[in-house]
């Protein structure tokens, strides 16, 4: 995480109206990272989850491939694709099963084409300028993949059945054994195929926090040997800090389920700030925590981002890709979807033509590309918490970046906010990246925000 310069409203201190600019604290150590070398394109990344079984009506990559010029022009960058790989038939769920119950590991699944299909989508979306990264379920297969045949040691057994060992209760799922050196291996060359024959560009890992840290260093030490590759890790730095050792980029459920809650339950800002405080507190300047409002899971089990955040969903799409990080969009969010997706049955995403956030996240994606001070990961960029004299309502922050700067307001209230900003690092002129109105900042210090409002500048 970038260096934030310190929120003391986080803290509880009393200070905190002060005129001093807000400061987090970074720890006088930070955990030390493996050095591995990193992609030269994830610093200003956004990463789009792509739910093919749900996205079309055909839901296959050639179906999919249509979608790739709106999707660029929107500003999406980096296309994750949910598990390619077939799917057990046994213990299978649904009419389709799960994408997560894999049942080989270098093959596609016939639900969504071929090898060459994959292989002309990669390639293309390439000739685009997309990134390609794919889902990859380490931890455990289903009860038919083609290594309980062949190699029925790779797996951890139950010694009260004597079978296969159920995956954390999911009975469509059985546990590999890391403990064994042949199942490293062959786990890494099977990474290493999709690497070779379709030139993907990284790996979004299931469940990383469920395999041991040191396979995912011994992997990104093995795999890297033939491509630099962007690693995006299913396991959050407030739970498992050491997995950025091997990882570039981790997940922030602790985030999405507080703001969650604090939506849900009225619950006071302090609740928000103190979590942004504790990510800051575990992240170094260089990792890259990833920021989203829904995912497949989410979405399913839980909910849409509706119904979970209601009238804050766009307020907290803003705070992901202006905050320090890496932003995330999931399937049709663009829509908006406003329904749960099956997630082991046919369930198609309704699109109907008209995109009513399009532009809501083109705004987004242009200026997290263009704007240096959104870098995430990277030591030039500081955030100033500012003050303002609604801490209680308001996140003002400003990110900057030499003389590229990003101005931020979210209203985290239900009721219209008027405020005045009293800051040294707050001055200049800036422009609206939404009305495109323009302001000089080195006189305009009083805002007004409607409920879960925000306002986004940009330093001309």
């Amino acid at each position: 995480m970038n260096k934030i310069i310190p929120l003391l409203v986080a803290l509880g201190i009393a200070a905190c109206n002060s005129p001093e600019t807000k400061k987090i604290n970074q720890p006088a150590e930070k955990m030390v990272h493996n050095e591995y070398k990193k992609a030269d394109w994830i610093n200003n990344t956004n990463v789009y989850e792509v739910n093919l079984r749900q996205y079309t009506k055909e839901g296959t990559f050639n179906a999919f491939a249509k979608e790739l010029p709106r999707l660029k022009e929107m500003g999406v960058e980096t296309l994750w694709f949910m598990p390619i790989t077939p799917i057990a038939q046994k213990n299978m769920k649904g009419s389709l099963g799960s994408y997560y119950a894999c049942s080989d590991y270098t093959s596609i699944n016939p639900e969504f084409g071929n090898l060459d299909d994959f292989k002309n989508l990669v390639k293309l979306a390439h000739s685009m300028g997309f990134k390609v990264i794919i889902d990859w379920v380490a931890n455990h297969t289903g009860w038919d993949h083609v290594w309980t045949k062949i190699h029925p040691d790779y797996y951890l057994k139950d010694s009260a059945t004597n079978d296969f060992k159920i995956a954390s209760g999911m009975d469509d799922i059985i546990e590999l054994d890391y403990k064994n050196p042949a199942l490293r291996k062959a786990m890494i060359d099977a990474m290493r195929y999709w690497i070779t024959e379709a030139d993907i560009d990284g790996y979004r890992c299931d469940l990383a926090f469920w395999v041991e840290l040191d396979f995912w260093l011994e992997a990104r030490a093995e795999l890297e040997k033939t491509k630099t590759l962007f690693w995006l890790a299913e396991s959050d730095p407030l739970e498992h800090a050491d997995y950025f050792k091997a990882f570039d980029a981790c997940y922030t459920w602790t985030w999405m389920h507080k703001t969650e809650d604090f939506y849900k339950k009225n619950q006071d800002k302090h609740i928000l700030d103190t979590v942004l405080q504790q990510y800051n507190s575990i992240c170094s300047t260089i990792d890259i925590p990833l920021w989203f409002t829904t995912n497949h899971d989410e979405n399913t089990w839980n909910g849409t981002e509706y119904e979970k955040y209601g009238s804050m969903a766009n307020a907290l799409s803003v705070f992901s890709f202006t905050w320090n990080g890496m932003p995330m969009i999931y399937s049709g969010q663009e829509l908006p979807n406003m329904k749960r997706l099956k997630f082991f049955d046919k369930d198609p995403i309704e699109w109907n033509d008209k995109y009513q956030l399009h532009d809501f996240y083109k705004t987004l994606l242009s200026l997290k590309k263009s704007n240096p001070a959104l870098r995430a990961g990277d030591v030039a960029v500081t955030t100033h918490l500012l003050n303002t004299n609604a801490d209680k309502s308001v996140l003002a922050y400003i990110r900057k970046n030499g003389s590229s700067e990003v101005l931020v307001f979210i209203n985290f209230s239900k009721e219209k906010v008027s405020f005045d900003v009293d800051d040294a690092h707050f001055t200049g002129r800036f422009t609206n990246v939404f009305s495109k109105e323009e302001n000089d900042f080195t006189i305009e210090k009083h805002f007004e925000l409607q409920p879960w409002d925000y306002k986004v500048f940009e330093k001309k």
